[in-house]
């Protein structure tokens, strides 16, 4: 059976490599001093095509190292959970259940803060502390302060430096936890919040007073979630078990850890769309608690990532790729590639919290996602937001970078050519205190023909290409990267 999320450049790569001193077309901004990151699944041992789902692929972290004009190496390393170890022939740890289970090595996003180098994952599995040359350390719990798993969407307040989260998993019972990481590296505050059953709540928004939640109908399904932790003679008791706990009460630790521990890397995927689960957000104001949230009723649809968000008199206004479903029939992949007839789109919801309504409205019909901004923007306005326009099996037409202009609402178009396919850009401002728009815009561009990847940096204002780094391999199809500066 085939798979479309083990093929093409989605296919892992079967090695890890250093290579330094890497060649450029053009000049890399002399400003630019640091590493471009990019996490990724990367199964590190042959897998089932037909079961394999892309979330449960072990984690791979490309970096790119640019200092002095110069790109000083290219390095991809394997986050070492412990059978990613044993499979590659090293020592591997005592696995812990503190800093959340080591099931799945961390595969989804890479960040630094409080001078450590992150990978993250979530649905309560552990994230990874990174050297700077990104060979693994280990868990990661925030020194002790955060149990359980964390998220692969923190926000950082520019205005602060702390990182907000929302992290969930089947084992919290109806809630999802609200947690601040200091510029310290440890939590100062986790909020517990009760929502309908146990979504999967990919990511949430930002505001300068308010935290959103997207409560929306992608739950654990604990069919399949039996299926996958559980050895087939007791997966019928089992599944009885996880119906009557999952979504209404805490699941006991033990139950917890054992299921979490069973998830096969490479294997199925538990959370599915379900018609019968409400869709709403909830907002709370930052430092409130459970009984401070207010939920607002949405029309069912899923979203993986939000543009922004920020607060305008008594209202919210939150910009976010909006898609109609999710995993209700693709078992391996969250439908990436155009293939769903009317998205995803970018819209905006309105949140009134006079009126106890929001409006919702399109932005651009484009099929899109990875949505990102300037981050020293967010949870304020922003006039600019960058995604990827998905391709279209259908017309042929190639992914390109969608420029959005929220002011004027147009939308400028980068095409890289019928056989490159770029992946997530983020923004890097020229310097500390530049308009929003001026920098450069970087991320991966893989060419069919030759079946290798460029880091390419865009002046951001006019999308031309500024630089190019040619890289020795090809990077697989990955979920999200950052820009990481030097620490100063």
């Amino acid at each position: 059976m085939s798979n479309t999320y083990l093929e093409g450049n989605f296919a892992p790569v079967r090695q890890e490599q250093t290579v330094t001193e890497l060649p450029v077309t053009g000049a890399i901004p002399a400003h630019l001093d640091g590493r471009y990151l990019r996490n990724g699944p990367n199964p590190v041992s042959e897998v089932d095509p037909a079961a394999y789902h892309w979330f449960m692929g072990d984690g791979m972290v490309h970096g790119v190292r640019l200092c002095d004009g110069r790109a000083r190496w290219y390095r991809n390393r394997w986050v070492r959970a412990p059978h990613v170890a044993r499979e590659l022939g090293e020592p591997s740890r005592k696995v812990r259940l503190r800093a959340g289970a080591e099931a799945i090595g961390a595969n989804t996003n890479v960040i630094r803060h409080a001078g450590r180098t992150i990978a993250l994952v979530e649905g309560g599995n552990a994230s990874y502390q990174l050297t700077d040359e990104l060979d693994t350390i280990g868990p990661c719990d925030f020194d002790g302060t955060l149990r359980g798993g964390y998220t692969a969407h923190p926000k950082r307040d520019p205005e602060t430096g702390e990182l907000h989260a929302v992290s969930y998993h089947f084992g919290r019972g109806n809630t999802v936890q609200y947690s601040v990481i200091g510029r310290d590296g440890r939590a100062r505050r986790t909020v517990d919040v009760t929502v309908t059953g146990s979504p999967m709540m990919h990511d949430f928004s930002l505001t300068e007073r308010y935290v959103v939640f997207y409560d929306l109908p992608v739950t654990f399904d604990t069919r399949q979630g039996a299926q996958l932790t559980v050895p087939r003679l007791l997966r019928a008791p089992a599944r009885l078990v996880l119906s009557a706990l999952v979504g209404r009460v805490r699941v006991p630790d033990p139950v917890t850890a054992m299921s979490i521990q069973r998830l096969r890397p490479g294997g199925g995927y538990p959370y599915r769309w379900n018609p019968a689960y409400p869709a709403r957000i909830g907002v709370m104001p930052r430092e409130g608690g459970n009984r401070d949230v207010r939920w607002f009723d949405v029309e069912p649809c899923y979203v993986f990532h939000p543009l922004n968000a920020y607060d305008e008199g008594d209202s919210i206004v939150l910009d976010l790729v909006r898609h109609p479903t999710m995993f209700a029939t693709d078992r391996n992949g969250p439908n990436l590639g155009g293939a769903s007839i009317e998205g995803p789109t970018l819209d905006r919801w309105t949140v009134d919290l006079t009126g106890g309504k929001v409006r919702e409205e399109r932005v651009d019909d484009r099929a899109q996602e990875f949505p990102r901004i300037d981050e020293r923007l967010l949870g304020r306005r922003n006039r600019y937001g960058y995604a990827q326009g998905l391709p279209d099996e259908r017309t042929g037409r190639p992914a390109v970078l969608l420029k959005h202009d929220l002011d004027t609402d147009s939308t400028a178009t980068r095409e890289f050519g019928q056989h490159r396919q770029p992946g997530e850009f983020v923004f890097e401002p020229s310097s500390p205190d530049s308009a929003e728009d001026d920098g450069v815009l970087m991320g991966l561009v893989h060419d069919r023909s030759t079946d290798r990847s460029d880091l390419v940096l865009l002046d951001a204002a006019t999308l031309d290409t500024v630089a190019a780094v040619h890289l020795p391999t090809r990077v697989p199809e990955g979920i999200h990267g950052n820009w990481l500066p030097t620490a100063g």
